[in-house]
């Protein structure tokens, strides 16, 4: 069984600082794409960010330039430093990835953390 689980959210103010952290556990083979999504209130979820297993990194417009997302293959672990953060940015972020287990390929989520920003 494989389970993914999310910390580091909170309040804060404008202009300030949060890091996200997703832990991948369970019999784990290999871990693909990892990425974090976002929902706020009454909106759909959006991607905020993703990295591949070869490095690559791709952001959502909005965030470009204040998020940064980042991994530890050997910890089976992805971070994302928020900086610079703006009321727009409070949501319910989940963590996600294409996790390859024992029995299985396939795509787990987070149970989802609150940053909220405060103007």
């Amino acid at each position: 069984q494989v389970q993914l689980l999310e910390s580091g959210g909170g309040l804060v103010q404008a202009g300030g600082s949060l890091r996200l952290s997703c832990a991948a556990s369970g019999t784990i083979r290999r871990i693909d794409a990892m990425a974090w999504y976002r929902q706020a209130s009454g909106q759909e979820r959006e991607l905020v960010a993703s990295i591949g297993s070869n490095g690559n990194i791709n952001y959502a417009d909005s965030v470009k330039g204040r998020f940064t997302i980042s991994r530890d293959n050997a910890k089976n672990t992805w971070l994302l430093q928020m900086n610079t953060l703006k009321p727009e940015d409070t949501a319910v972020y989940y963590c996600n990835a294409l996790i390859t287990s024992m029995f299985s390929a396939r795509t787990y989520w987070g149970q989802g953390t609150q940053v909220t920003v405060s103007s």
